[in-house]
């Protein structure tokens, strides 16, 4: 038999025992970015689900919003799961991330944090308030507190206002843009923040009872699995979704979390 011969035998063995490149990239763990809190909480759990369907997970944290997206496109990550549809297009426009979302996860309804007052009613005028420094953030946390009366917004400023598209005050809150996983901290310092439900469960803030106010749970803001578009077809992307879309972790989030967290799928 000659070399030819040989290599095709090989090849063919390779492929009856389930040998394909396919199967040999999937012994190593898929690397799934998310941030520290609740995200992270849950792809363990999903780590556990999809390891029944063959699935290998290594859930890895980051402590910001910027550094997931940048390490799924440098090809350092698999997929991540921590961001909304609007925080994806925004990172792709000014980045030129080739990144996609393959489904939904959780919802985070954004709450309105104080150690200062109890309600929004006794912020007084010239109140400090804290919002996300990152745009799709802060124009979500301008949009609660123009749905609860505080401020009113230029005509068409929708998920990207920012402070300067505030055109009513009544209460002249003065805006202090701080980065997401700071806020929570701000609230010794600030009469109220505005704060990603995520962070505010990592600092120990339950939103349910320690909201002064919280956005409705039906918006846009639904978080999702993102992954790069050139492996969107993938066969674990497939699997990865099956596990995260599963009973069991739907279960887990509205035990676990109580209502904090909703499912999003």
């Amino acid at each position: 038999m000659n070399k030819r011969s040989l290599l095709q035998s090989a090849l063919t063995l390779a492929l009856a025992a389930g040998f394909a490149p396919g199967a040999l990239a999937q012994d190593k763990p898929l690397k799934i970015g998310v941030t520290a809190g609740p995200h992270a909480q849950i792809f363990e759990q999903v780590k556990k689900v999809a390891e029944k369907d063959g699935l290998k997970i290594q859930v890895i944290e980051f402590s910001d919003y910027v550094q997931p997206n940048a390490a799924l496109s440098a090809g350092d990550l698999d997929a991540n799961a921590y961001q909304h549809q609007p925080y994806l297009d925004a990172q792709v426009k000014d980045r030129g991330y080739k990144i996609v979302s393959v489904g939904y996860t959780v919802n985070f309804p954004m709450g309105l944090y104080s150690k200062k007052v109890k309600g929004l009613n006794e912020l007084k005028e010239g109140a400090r308030f804290g919002l996300p420094n990152d745009p799709t953030n802060g124009g979500r946390a301008l949009l609660l507190l123009q749905d609860k009366g505080l401020i009113k917004l230029k005509e068409g400023a929708g998920l990207k206002a920012t402070p300067l598209d505030v055109v009513s005050n009544p209460k002249k809150l003065k805006f202090v843009e701080l980065d997401a996983a700071q806020l929570p901290r701000s609230l010794d310092d600030l009469d109220a923040s505005a704060v990603n439900t995520n962070f505010a469960i990592s600092a120990g803030l339950n939103p349910v009872k320690d909201a002064i106010a919280l956005e409705s749970a039906k918006s846009p803001y639904v978080n999702l699995i993102a992954v790069r578009e050139a492996d969107k077809n993938q066969p674990w992307v497939a699997k990865l979704l099956k596990a995260y879309q599963s009973e069991e972790i739907r279960k887990f989030i509205e035990v676990e979390f109580k209502g904090s967290v909703l499912p999003g799928f």
